[in-house]
């Protein structure tokens, strides 16, 4: 079973390969991504957040769902010392960041709750797969038709940010300007919501968020910085088809006897 559907902005695709798939499984994944987007959207006027962003809302009368995403939004802010901030001067309150993981990965969980075991949901690149092994490619961050990786999951998701698509959209909040440093970082981990926000929040921080990305629990890490450079954590999950063989390593400081490997990336 395949379907795809324009939603929150990015088309979201579902293959499912279970034999049986129980009757309004999978409407009910495009019901909650809808709903999440009417929900929590900041572009949209009636949504929760934008009540709350204009003071319609006070902290106490927020739904729980909401609640949860601004927990998150917060803890993010701290652990990055406010290089990933949704509450940006001048701009209006916008978790979008938070918002798309932890949607996408609510649905895989409805999926996993009505039975089903092979899946996989990719909303706008970001992938959440259950069975497997799923291989995912990485794009490349400067040939749009290559590969920089190609990945082997089972029961994963992996989410990547980068410029190539939007351009300079993720701004660094001790600045308020665009992030640099970085030209893509890609994440594998448990669940689109972790590796999503870790995603973001480490490129937010530039070329210092590769290790601080690297000492998450749960993350495995792929990045691409300024100049075609490779870091990558020795955990992440590639096939080896298309990822040259490391060059050296360094310490990564932020989590101990943890290694991130170098190596040039490859061209086109």
């Amino acid at each position: 079973m395949h379907r795809v559907e324009h939603v929150m902005g990015f088309p979201v695709s579902l293959r499912i390969d279970d034999e049986r798939v129980p009757q309004g499984a999978v409407d009910a994944v495009f019901a909650w991504l809808r709903e999440a987007d009417a929900r929590f959207s900041p572009f949209k006027e009636d949504s929760e957040v934008s009540r709350l962003d204009r003071g319609e809302l006070s902290p106490g009368g927020l739904s729980a769902d909401l609640t949860e995403v601004l927990d998150l939004c917060e803890e993010y802010r701290a652990a990055t010392g406010g290089a990933f901030d949704v509450r940006l001067p001048g701009r209006g309150l916008d978790p979008c960041a938070v918002v798309k993981g932890w949607s996408v990965q609510r649905a895989a969980e409805l999926l996993t709750g009505a039975g089903l075991t092979r899946f996989c949901l990719n909303a706008g690149g970001d992938v959440v797969v259950s069975g497997g092994p799923w291989r995912v490619g990485v794009r490349h961050p400067e040939f749009a038709d290559k590969l920089c990786a190609v990945l082997d999951l089972t029961d994963a998701a992996v989410a990547t940010s980068a410029r190539y698509e939007r351009g300079d959209h993720i701004l660094d909040g001790r600045t308020g300007l665009p992030a640099t440093g970085l030209d893509s970082l890609t994440v594998v981990a448990p669940t689109l919501t972790l590796a999503d926000t870790v995603a973001t929040a480490a490129f937010a921080l530039g070329a210092d968020g590769v290790e601080w990305a690297a000492g998450r629990q749960g993350c495995e890490v792929f990045a691409v910085i300024e100049g075609g450079r490779v870091l990558r954590t020795p955990g992440f999950p590639t096939t080896g088809e298309r990822a040259a063989p490391p060059v050296g390593q360094r310490e990564s400081p932020s989590s101990p006897g943890r290694t991130v490997t170098s190596r040039t990336a490859s061209g086109p």
